[in-house]
């Protein structure tokens, strides 16, 4: 068994992860299922070892002895990009490999409103991906990153663990670093890169404080940060950040956040349960796995008051008053996917924080709309 056949068997069942586990035959993530590979057989531990070797060819090994993982991404053979974790688990070694996307695709494409290209246009500030793990947020960078490498004439430095996304300079002057390989860590890097002439900088995930302190002066001076954070929504994301400084430096941390972040999107893939999830053409179903449920709040001056006085559960009224600056409220975007039969109700019940404010955007969309010129 060979890690090319591995990752062929990801690519022909379109699933999105790969995991080897000793004494466990290879499973697939399709379509948020895991799925035992039965016909490949027991991965043992030899196995799953001469295959994180070959997997962590070129990347820092010691990382296995400092921190038991090791990050990394690799091109397979028929060209489709994947990122891996190689970790200890009870001193034996696991692998768990995600598929990336082949091309960076459009917002529409993700689910994602297309009046967020403007961010890209920012010239400076700070603009936040949040979601928890498997949720997009990576793919959904890359997607506005291209936009800049295509529009812009700028420097763009992506500081990533590990890259995921290759950016081939168009428009703009790219330069990918990656930690471990490049830098040491987040913060060195973003640190260092704040003298090499940046204009547009990715940080690939913010979690500590000094990086997000950086961050916020990065996009202090003049520079667009995108980067993302772990958070369920967009309100969780600003106390997120906050909450990683002492308490003493949290109103002032509140107020720098409040003049330098312009936007906060959040975002979760949900299984596609609904009927038109389903399509026969020709005779062959397919079917559509997961789709993208996502909220945007947009920073205006009433949300960046919010945000520097400390009363974040007001922001949630902003966000349902804010559709004419773009904003989009998470049950707004379930009812949206509900309606259009693309999840289920139950689907889009569970997730909201309101189910019945779903059901009442619901049933705003379902209601027929006059026609022009009929009264």
């Amino acid at each position: 068994m060979t890690l090319h056949e591995l990752l062929r068997d990801c690519v022909t069942h379109d699933a999105s992860d790969l995991h080897l586990a000793p004494g466990q035959p290879p499973c697939l993530r399709i379509h948020g299922i895991l799925t035992p590979q039965t016909q490949r057989g027991i991965m043992t531990p030899q196995i799953i070892d001469a295959l994180a070797e070959e997997l962590m060819r070129g990347f820092d090994r010691d990382g296995l002895k400092r921190t038991g993982s090791v990050d990394g991404a690799l091109t397979a053979p028929d060209g489709s990009r994947f990122r891996f974790n190689v970790f200890r688990r009870q001193n034996l070694l696991g692998v768990a490999l995600r598929k990336l996307e082949e091309r960076f695709r459009s917002l529409s494409e993700l689910g994602l409103p297309d009046h967020l290209y403007h961010l890209c246009d920012l010239p400076d500030g700070l603009v936040v991906v949040c979601g928890p793990t498997g949720a997009g947020k990576s793919t959904t960078l890359a997607t506005l990153l291209d936009r800049v490498n295509q529009s812009r004439r700028c420097h763009m430095i992506t500081i990533e663990d590990p890259i995921e996304y290759i950016h081939k300079p168009a428009q703009s002057l790219v330069s990918q670093r990656q930690i471990g390989a490049d830098a040491s860590s987040f913060n060195d890097a973003l640190v260092a890169s704040l003298r090499q002439d940046p204009d547009v900088i990715l940080v690939g995930e913010i979690r500590d404080l000094n990086t997000i302190r950086t961050a916020i002066t990065a996009a202090e001076t003049g520079h667009l940060v995108f980067t993302t954070v772990h958070a369920g929504d967009t309100v969780g994301a600003i106390e997120r950040l906050v909450s990683v400084f002492p308490a003493d430096e949290q109103p002032g941390i509140r107020r720098q956040l409040a003049m330098v972040l312009k936007a906060i999107i959040a975002q979760h893939l949900l299984v596609a349960d609904g009927p038109a999830a389903v399509k026969t053409v020709n005779g062959q179903t397919t079917r559509r796995g997961r789709v993208a449920v996502s909220e945007v709040l947009t920073v205006t001056g009433a949300v960046a008051n919010l945000i520097a006085t400390g009363k974040s559960n007001q922001i949630y009224s902003s966000l349902e008053t804010g559709t004419g600056v773009g904003m989009q409220t998470l049950e707004a975007d379930l009812a949206r996917l509900w309606v259009g039969n693309l999840i289920s109700e139950n689907t889009a019940l569970t997730m909201a924080r309101n189910p019945g404010i779903v059901r009442d955007r619901a049933a705003l969309l379902r209601k027929p709309q006059p026609r022009a010129g009929v009264r």
